[in-house]
């Protein structure tokens, strides 16, 4: 089955094609990175506003690098939450007028079962449930037990902010460009991770995270320490190991006490090499398979992902080809 994807739940406009929640076709992105690098962060009004601008280009360039025509679109699937309110009801308001032109079915996706999924797209090989899944981005820092591609089972979320929200706040505290994760990486290559030695919260309590404590030791250790490029790079260094510390050690704990087949890393964060290599060396030492997204593209929010997980969504969710979309609420999500 061939399903049209769109993804607009923050500061990404993204639309794809995807045939069997396997096989990506296209997957066009319009990043707002340079608009938002201004205020150091996403201003909602202006992301919302930016997303209407990209829509229509993006669907010509889906359709173009598919070779596809709407004849061969079966279903389109939208971003339906969680994001922030404005961004998405722009991406449903464009489906449901796709929808109601072309005749096609809607099929509403939760955002974070998009991430969920994204390392089994491309995979070549049959993914073995259970999983355990840590989804970390700027929004969200959550980790599941996956039963199925439908089956989800929360077992720990962040009490305060988000792994990348924290990487982008720490970016900022050091004078580093936004998006902070990929600055910090940068800048932390050239560091001593062993320099300072900053804290791992929660690491061993239970499955949920807390990153406002280690944010409050960055700022002590930035205030005392000399404002040189030999020092950022230090400082960023243990920053990370510190965050990355914590997110590994808790996945691979999840996974030996669920006795899970493999271990997924998703989410924006999942591009982050040096947590990459935490968790491929921890996943290998305990006899489990590790797994992130094949392409760079599906880490951050796209729209690959969503056509992805519609597809193993509930078919009676999906309207006959034809009927103008019954409006989406927030209570069928």
């Amino acid at each position: 089955m061939i399903i049209l994807g769109i993804e607009s739940s923050c500061d990404e406009t993204a639309i794809a094609i995807v045939e069997d929640g396997n096989k990506v076709l296209s997957n066009t992105i319009a990043s707002q990175i340079l608009i938002h690098q201004k205020t150091s962060g996403v201003v909602p009004e202006v992301a919302a506003r930016a997303h209407l601008d990209k829509f229509d280009s993006l669907l010509e360039l889906a359709l173009k690098e598919s070779n596809l025509s709407w004849d061969q679109i079966e279903a389109i699937a939208v971003t339906a939450g969680p994001g922030l309110v404005g961004c998405l009801l722009n991406g449903i308001t464009y489906a449901a007028t796709l929808s109601a032109i072309h005749g096609r079915p809607i099929i509403p996706v939760n955002h974070i079962h998009g991430h969920i999924l994204s390392a089994t797209i491309g995979c070549s090989d049959e993914v073995k449930f259970p999983i355990a899944v840590l989804s970390v981005s700027g929004g969200h820092n959550d980790l599941y037990i996956v039963r199925s591609f439908t089956e989800f089972e929360k077992i720990g979320e962040t009490l305060d902010d988000a792994a990348g929200e924290a990487f982008d706040k720490a970016a900022k505290m050091l004078g580093l460009d936004y998006p902070g994760g990929p600055s910090i990486s940068k800048q932390a290559i050239n560091g001593d991770s062993d320099k300072y030695n900053l804290p791992r919260p929660m690491l061993n309590k239970g499955y949920d995270f807390s990153f406002s404590g280690l944010k409050t030791a960055l700022s002590l250790v930035i205030e005392k320490c000399p404002n040189t490029e030999e020092e950022k790079a230090n400082i960023a260094a243990s920053f990370q190991a510190a965050a990355n510390d914590v997110l590994s050690q808790k996945l691979i704990r999840a996974a030996t006490e669920f006795n899970v087949s493999e271990v997924h890393l998703v989410g924006g964060v999942s591009a982050n090499l040096d947590l990459r290599a935490r968790i491929l060396r921890m996943s290998q030492e305990v006899g489990v398979t590790f797994r992130h997204p094949a392409d760079f593209k599906l880490c951050t929010d796209n729209a690959g992902m969503i056509a992805a997980a519609a597809f193993y969504t509930n078919k009676a969710n999906w309207l006959p080809p034809g009927e103008v979309p019954k409006l989406i609420t927030w209570e069928s999500l």
